[in-house]
């Protein structure tokens, strides 16, 4: 149930690269405690580029974007303190996790956040500990990320990520190119999080796993707007507007002289860079 002041508020946001390609227009959205949300749209909706403003990796050029009532801006986090806070409390995991993992071992890269932000050593140590036993890494901690596989390296970076125990965790395409095993053990660690009453957001184009992870959905267009946002039983029921986010495309079929329309998933395969 969402009770209380929204943890985020997008208001109007705008935004589009160096290029000139346009990744959102005019988002508007808010995200309260303890939800677990499905933002979903085919590739080049948006979807990244929306977690990444609110992991303030990105700024948008119009609008606004405020977490816990207070404006989240590129100067606003150039202060130290709030840059710490903001950190601690937000964590993100990139689609594709080499970009995230960069220590020489496994322990060292759940060690790095903590570290950073000033525990001791031995407090670090046992948060690292917890780490590998919450995501099954025990056998890993001294091997390097790179040599994982994919499902490890996956598990490696949500752990890394929540070694703050940060109360929002924001997915970009977690499963993207996973087995099914791998995408199975790794949705079973984000629903343990979001047991723990964290929050999740995640972006995905997989419908296969939209209503595992979410319990309400956010369906970006291909025009970069929000077309709806609401619970995931109801608008994973509407294949209007599935169809016209390019989710599922809808063939017809004649059989014994009638005409019958079917819907199918779309799973498009190059990733989605805005």
């Amino acid at each position: 149930m969402i009770t209380g002041s929204p943890l985020f508020e997008l208001r109007g946001v705008e935004f589009a690269y160096d290029d000139g390609s346009v990744a959102l227009r005019g988002v508007g959205l808010e995200i309260y405690a303890a939800e677990k949300i499905a933002v979903i749209g085919a590739n080049g909706s948006g979807k990244s580029s929306l977690l990444k403003i609110l992991d303030g990796l990105l700024w948008p050029q119009r609008g606004s974007v405020r977490f816990r009532g207070e404006a989240l801006t590129e100067a606003s986090l150039r202060n130290p303190k709030t840059n710490a806070a903001f950190r601690s409390a937000v964590g993100f995991v990139f689609q594709n996790p080499d970009a995230q993992l960069f220590c020489p071992t496994v322990w060292d890269e759940i060690a790095f956040g903590p570290a950073q932000a000033g525990w001791a050593v031995a407090a670090t140590d046992t948060r690292v500990r917890e780490m590998l036993s919450l995501f099954r890494l025990e056998s890993l901690k001294d091997r390097a990320p790179y040599h994982l596989s994919g499902g490890e390296k996956k598990r490696v970076a949500l752990a890394a990520a929540w070694a703050l125990e940060p109360d929002v965790l924001l997915l970009d395409e977690p499963t993207a190119a996973l087995d099914p095993r791998s995408k199975s053990e790794l949705l079973d660690l984000m629903l343990e999080l979001h047991r723990r009453g964290k929050t999740l957001v995640t972006a995905t184009h997989d419908l296969d796993i939209v209503e595992a992870i979410g319990d309400r959905l956010i369906v970006l267009g291909e025009d970069r707007r929000v077309l709806d946002s609401g619970p995931a039983e109801t608008l994973l029921q509407n294949s209007v507007l599935l169809e016209s986010a390019n989710l599922i495309h809808v063939h017809t079929h004649g059989h014994a002289g009638h005409e019958h329309r079917h819907a199918h998933i779309h799973k498009p395969k190059s990733h989605d860079h805005h």
